[in-house]
Formats: structure tokens, sequence, C-alpha cells
């Protein structure tokens, strides 16, 4: 795979809460020379973003729901809703945890399904496709809830499934810290559950063009990273 594919599969990330706006200008400069897939920010930097890549063929993606899913499916869609408005073309969605713990399969569909239908209807709007991802916390479940919940983000009609947010944080019984983010095990399980023409997103912890090789491997498509330009020196 060369350099420049792999640029192309890279959500050039920046979600942490202290952010400054010198730093989405610069993240949006990054994505524009490298040509990645996207930028993907907090809802209020959506707006500037897309006034900074408005000639560049880098998308503009945002969190809905984000971190925890917890909010209504109200909630979620107009968020959807107004980040479209201001120029995000991708939103990625968190899944509401307890629910999917729980085995509340339906109601995870319609949360999405009511994700999906602000996007198309926003984007209807604007003249564009909105890409919609759904971001699962792999790190809270187990294969068989990251399979139904994989089937539930498919036929909800969702564009992506999508492994983290990055900003988990399991522990085991005795209050051990575990790992918060993608791997190879739940992207080849979420590739092999969606199929060969829905999305996979591997995201939270890739940060080597090593790691990035091996999601790619395993079937992502999409790589969301805040190491993009650290990928790319040493691809």
């Amino acid at each position: 795979m060369t350099k420049e594919e792999v640029a192309g599969m890279i959500d050039h990330t920046i979600l942490a809460p202290n952010i400054k706006t010198a730093q989405v200008e610069k993240l949006c400069k990054e994505a524009d020379e490298n040509h990645f897939a996207s930028v993907c920010v907090n809802p209020s930097f959506v707006k500037i973003s897309a006034e900074l890549l408005k000639k560049s063929s880098v998308k503009v993606c945002t969190v809905i729901g984000f971190p925890l899913g917890a909010v209504t499916t109200e909630d979620k869609a107009s968020e959807t809703t107004v980040a479209v408005a201001n120029g995000a073309d991708e939103v990625d969605m968190v899944i509401e945890i307890s629910k999917a713990l729980e085995g509340n399969f339906s109601y995870i569909e319609k949360d999405i399904e009511g994700v999906v239908k602000a996007a198309s209807e926003a984007g209807t709007k604007v003249s564009k496709k909105i890409t919609v991802k759904v971001i699962l916390e792999t790190c809270y479940l187990d294969n068989e809830t990251i399979r139904q919940c994989c089937i539930a983000a498919k036929n909800a009609g969702a564009d992506f499934v999508k492994t983290s947010t990055g900003f988990g944080t399991p522990k085991a019984a005795d209050g051990t810290s575990l790992p918060n983010g993608a791997t190879a095990e739940h992207i080849r399980l979420m590739r092999e559950t969606v199929g060969p023409d829905m999305g996979v997103k591997a995201s939270g912890g890739v940060r080597t063009a090593e790691q990035a090789k091996a999601m790619i491997e395993a079937g992502a498509n999409r790589i969301g990273t805040s190491s993009g330009i650290k990928i790319m020196e040493t691809w």
C-alpha cells in the first residue's frame, strides 16, 4: 500500500478538551498538505475547520454524543443537524454503551437510525451526503456484543463502525487500568460482521506506522489518530 493511499484513510484528529484555535488551524493545514481523509474536531470547531478547508478535498468530521454516548437520541440528532449546518461532512456518533451492555440492541439500532435520519435530512439541505460512523467503545464490550452492535449499525444504515473514542476508562476487577483503544482482533471481528461494503474505522491508540498497518491488514479502511504526521513520516 502506498503512502498516498494510507494518507487517504487517515482522520487527522484532535479532540482533547483543552484545544485552542491555533491547534485546529495547524491540524487543518497538516491535513490539507498530506491529503488526509478528514480532520476530526469537536463540534465547536466545525465551522472554522470548514472555512479553512473549503478549497480542500479534506472532509470535516465531528463527534456526536461524545465521549460517553449517554444522551438521548433527540440530543444526538440535534447535534448532528447543527454540525452539518456548520459544515461537517462526517459525524462519528457514540452509542449508548449501557444499552449495549444490557443487550438492548433494538435501542442501539433506533439510536443510530435517529442520527442517520438527521444526517440525511441535514445533508439534503446543503446538497451533500453525510457519512455516519458509529463508535462502539469496544474496550467495554465482549466479542458477541461488538458483533451485535455492528449488526445494529448496519441495519440502521450507518456508513462505518468504529472502535473507540480514546477516552474510555476500562478497569479490571482489581482496579487495574485496561487498554482502551483499537485492537486488530476487534477490527477483524467488525470487518467479518459488516462485510466488505461497510466502513470500519480503527481509532484509539494508533500512533505508529506499524500499528496503522496492522489495523489496515485486519480490515480497517479508516484510521482515526492524532499521530497522522508521524505515521506518514515513518510509513
